[in-house]
């Protein structure tokens, strides 16, 4: 069985001398009631068929409702995470996180029911700094925090 692949895109501006990265909280009943280690890059799975650089340009705009804006992209390599592979670029931009009007996925909840709910993908979004996103984003993905391209002098 082949492995998944997961492509995103990380924004990240610098603010009064700092790095800050856009991370979204994900979405659902699993997720609710936890913080730490429950934010994400917005990602999601590689289509048959698609480039990795296009399914993240789509699942940035299917997740947060906006497309990516506009700059370079920065490589930041893969990692594993879980079954998957995850493969992200930087963009150095700012967004507003309350533009944000994130897609939605549909789920049996309670399980066991047969009652399908829908559930926002990321339930919101913030600017963190590197360090608190380093404890908030998904353990796997603090790696790409540590390829972020360094703050100018």
């Amino acid at each position: 069985m082949a492995r998944l692949l997961s492509a995103g895109i990380l924004l990240h501006r610098v603010r009064d001398g700092r790095r800050e990265v856009l991370l979204g909280h994900l979405g659902g009943p699993f997720w609710a009631k936890r913080d730490e280690r429950a934010w994400s890059i917005p990602k999601g799975v590689v289509e048959a068929g698609e480039q990795p650089a296009d399914a993240a340009r789509r699942e940035f705009l299917e997740e947060l409702g906006v497309p990516v804006p506009d700059g370079p992209w920065v490589d930041l390599g893969s990692v594993r995470q879980s079954r998957k592979d995850v493969v992200v670029w930087a963009v150095e931009a700012d967004l507003d996180p309350t533009v944000v009007v994130p897609g939605t996925f549909d789920l049996e909840w309670p399980p066991g029911s047969g009652t399908l709910q829908a559930f926002p993908e990321l339930d919101r979004v913030a600017w963190f700094g590197l360090e608190e996103a380093a404890e908030a984003v998904v353990a796997a993905q603090a790696v790409f925090l540590e390829r972020l391209p360094a703050v100018p002098d």
